[in-house]
C-alpha cells in the first residue's frame, strides 16, 4: 500500500512539474526592473493565451491591483492584493525591482511616494516573474524555483489546480463592487471540516450554515482539479470526499474552472469555456447552500430572509423593530421603542402587547428555556423587560433578547409559534399641546383674584397628592418586596428582579464607549454589539484602543467596564444589586473580572 501511495505521489509531482515547466517555457518572462503604470500602457502583464492578466484593473475613479480573467464583456476578478486597502489612485506604478522585490508605489502630489511590498517573506530575491495560463502569478529565484505565488494566498476564489489548505479560508467581498473582506467566509478547518460561516461570528457550530461533515480528518485540504472536481484530499492525495463532481475526465485547456464565495454567502463553482467555434460562455455547475435564505447573516440583526414572488430574497424586520437604513434592507433592523419605561411586571400589560407569528424560528442561544404552557410562555415574555420574543415549539418556551441574530422561516410542516413583544402607541404630543393651550386660554379669561385662588388650591392639591403618593409608595414597595420573596420561593423569578441593574449596565457601557449598544456602521464586524466588543477589549487588555486621551485613569476605566458587564449578565443571580454597584463604584468593594455574557458569545 505504501509503495502505491509513493508511486501516486511521484506521478502527481511529475505532472505538476511538467505542467509548470511547459507553462514557463511558453510564458514571457517579467525581468527585473520591469514596471507597469496606471498612466500609460501597458497597465498589466498577460498570460501567454491572454486569458489572465495581472496589474491595474479600472474600477470607479481608480484602479485595483489583482488578477482577472481578461474576457469580454466583463472581466472576472480572481485575486486582489490587500483587500482592506485595495483602491489605487490614477497615479501608481507596479514594479519588479532590481532588488528582486514586487513593489506597488502610490505617487503623491507634493509628498513622498507610498510603497507597499506585494510579495512578502520571500526566501531570497526574485530573478524573474511570470503570469501563467492557470491564473497563478509566480516569482522565481535564479534557479527557476518558485519562491512566491498568488495561489498560496487566495482571496475569495480558487481556480483549477489550486488548493485551499488546512487553516486557510476564502473571504467574500462586501458587494459586487466593494471588494473589501466582509460578511462571509469559507474555512478549511484544521479538524478536516469545510465550513461556511458569517464573518462577524465566533465560528461556532451554531454559526455554521453549511459544512462538509468531514471533521475527524485533520490536515485534509480542498482541491479544485483541472477537470472541475472539488475534492477533499489528504496529504497522500487520497480523496476523503467528493464535494462536487464535474463528470469530466479530460483536462481541456479551453475550459477554466473557478470556485468563488460570493458576497451573498453562496459558494459557487463555474466553468469558463473558451474553446470551439461557439462564443465564450460561463456555466454555473454547482453551489451551496441551495436556498439563499439558508445563508446565516444574509439579513442583519432582528430581521429574517423571505423569498418574494420573483424568486429574489428580501429582508423583513421583526415586529417591534424598524430598518436601520430604510434604503438598504440587508443591514438589519433595530428596536423602535425604548425599554427605559420597564419598571414593574404589573405595568407591562399597559406598556406592551404581544404579536404572534407562526413558522418563524431562530438559532440563537436562548437566555431562558423551560417546558411550560403556551399561555405561560406568552405571559412570561410580556412581563420580561429584556425579552424580544419567545419561541414556543413542542411544549418548550425559549426566550431571546435583542439583538436576535439568526431568524429564519420554517417549513410548512413545522409547527412553531413566536410571541414578539411590541410597545403600545404612546399618547400623541399633539393632545398634550392642545390640553396646555386650553388651560392657558382659561387662565387668560380669568380675573387676577381668581388666578390667585386657583394657584392656592392647586398648591394645596399638589401637596396632598405628594403626601398620598408617599404613603402609597411605601405600601407598594412593601408589597413588591413580599411578592418578590414569594416568586423566589416558588421558583417563578419572572423579570421583576432589572431590570434597573441591567439597564444601568447597558447605559454605563454606552457612556464609557460613547456609542449605542448596537451599531451597524462600524469599522469591524466584532464592534456591532457593544457587550461583545467591550468584553473582548477587557479580557485582551486592549481598552486603550478607545483613545480617550492621556488624562483618563486606565484603572478606573477598566473598573467601569467590568461593572457594566457584571450588570448585564444573563443570569439574574450573577448581577449585583444596586447597593453593590454603588459600593464597587466607590471602591468599597473590589471588582473582579466578570464571566462572558451570552450576548458577547452569540
Amino acid at each position: 500500500m505504501a509503495s502505491a501511495y509513493s508511486a501516486l505521489l511521484l506521478v502527481f509531482f511529475f505532472w505538476i512539474s511538467e505542467t509548470v515547466s511547459s507553462q514557463q517555457s511558453q510564458t514571457p518572462l517579467i525581468k527585473l526592473g520591469t514596471s507597469i503604470s496606471t498612466n500609460f500602457p501597458p497597465t498589466s502583464w498577460h498570460s501567454p493565451s491572454r486569458r489572465f492578466a495581472f496589474g491595474f484593473y479600472p474600477q470607479g475613479s481608480g484602479f485595483i491591483v489583482g488578477i482577472w480573467l481578461a474576457n469580454k464583456p466583463d472581466a472576472t476578478i480572481t485575486w486582489t492584493i490587500n483587500r482592506e486597502n485595495h483602491n489605487v489612485s490614477s497615479n501608481a506604478t507596479l514594479e519588479l525591482t532590481k532588488k528582486g522585490e514586487l513593489v506597488l508605489r502610490r505617487h503623491r502630489n507634493n509628498a513622498a511616494d507610498e510603497e507597499e511590498l506585494i510579495a512578502k517573506d520571500l526566501k531570497g530575491p526574485a530573478s524573474y516573474a511570470q503570469m501563467l495560463d492557470s491564473g497563478n502569478f509566480v516569482l522565481y529565484n535564479e534557479r527557476s524555483e518558485a519562491i512566491w505565488e498568488s495561489f498560496n494566498f487566495p482571496t475569495d476564489t480558487i481556480l483549477g489546480g489550486q488548493n485551499l489548505n488546512a487553516g486557510s479560508e476564502l473571504l467574500s467581498s462586501a458587494s459586487a463592487i466593494d471588494l473589501t473582506t466582509r460578511r462571509f467566509h469559507l474555512r478549511m478547518q484544521e479538524d478536516g471540516n469545510l465550513v461556511l460561516y458569517p464573518a462577524d461570528s465566533l465560528d461556532l457550530p451554531l454559526d455554521s450554515y453549511w459544512n462538509s461533515r468531514t471533521n475527524g480528518y485533520p490536515g485534509i485540504y480542498l482541491n479544485l482539479t483541472c477537470t472541475g472536481d472539488l475534492l477533499l484530499v489528504n496529504k497522500t492525495l487520497h480523496t476523503i470526499q467528493t464535494v462536487s463532481s464535474s463528470g469530466s475526465e479530460s483536462n481541456s485547456t479551453s475550459i477554466i474552472y473557478r470556485a468563488t464565495l460570493g458576497y451573498d454567502g453562496v459558494f459557487r463553482l463555474y466553468s469558463h469555456n473558451f474553446g470551439g467555434a461557439a462564443e465564450y460562455n460561463i456555466s454555473l455547475m454547482w453551489y451551496v447552500p441551495e436556498e439563499q435564505c439558508d445563508v446565516k447573516g444574509f439579513c442583519g440583526f432582528n430581521s429574517y430572509c423571505n423569498m418574494i414572488i420573483d424568486g429574489q430574497p428580501d429582508c423583513v424586520c421583526l415586529p417591534g423593530t424598524a430598518y436601520v437604513d430604510p434604503n438598504r434592507r440587508f443591514p438589519g433592523c433595530e428596536r423602535n421603542y425604548n425599554d427605559g419605561s420597564c419598571k414593574d411586571t404589573n405595568e407591562m400589560a399597559s406598556l406592551y402587547n404581544i404579536t404572534v407569528m407562526e413558522q418563524i424560528t431562530w438559532d440563537d442561544n436562548a437566555y431562558f428555556k423551560s417546558s411550560i404552557s403556551e399561555e405561560s410562555c406568552r405571559k412570561s415574555c410580556l412581563e420580561d423587560c429584556i425579552c424580544a420574543g419567545a419561541l414556543y415549539e413542542s411544549g418548550s418556551c425559549s426566550k431571546q433578547k435583542y439583538p436576535v441574530k439568526y431568524v429564519r422561516r420554517t417549513r410548512q410542516d413545522q409547527s412553531s409559534k413566536v410571541f414578539f413583544k411590541v410597545a403600545l402607541e404612546s399618547i400623541k404630543s399633539s393632545n398634550n399641546s392642545s390640553a396646555i393651550g386650553m388651560v392657558a386660554s382659561v387662565i387668560r379669561r380669568t380675573s387676577k383674584k381668581a388666578v390667585v385662588q386657583i394657584l392656592v388650591m392647586s398648591l394645596a392639591f399638589i401637596t396632598w397628592c405628594l403626601v398620598a403618593l408617599s404613603i402609597s409608595g411605601f405600601f407598594i414597595l412593601k408589597s413588591r418586596v413580599v411578592k418578590g420573596r414569594m416568586q423566589m420561593e416558588s421558583g417563578n423569578f419572572g423579570m421583576a428582579l432589572k431590570v434597573d441593574v441591567y439597564s444601568y449596565g447597558v447605559v454605563l457601557l454606552e457612556i464609557v464607549f460613547c456609542r449605542r449598544n448596537m451599531e451597524i456602521n462600524v469599522s469591524k464586524p466584532e464592534e456591532i454589539l457593544l457587550s461583545k466588543w467591550a468584553y473582548e477589549l477587557l479580557v485582551e487588555r486592549e481598552l486603550e484602543r478607545l483613545d480617550l486621551g492621556e488624562d483618563v485613569d486606565r484603572q478606573k476605566l477598566e473598573k467601569m467596564v467590568m461593572i457594566g458587564i457584571w450588570c448585564i449578565q444573563d443570569e439574574p443571580d450573577l448581577r449585583p444589586s444596586m447597593k453593590n454597584v454603588v459600593m464597587m463604584l466607590e471602591g468599597i468593594t473590589d471588582v473582579s473580572v466578570p464571566p462572558r455574557p451570552t450576548a458577547a458569545s452569540a
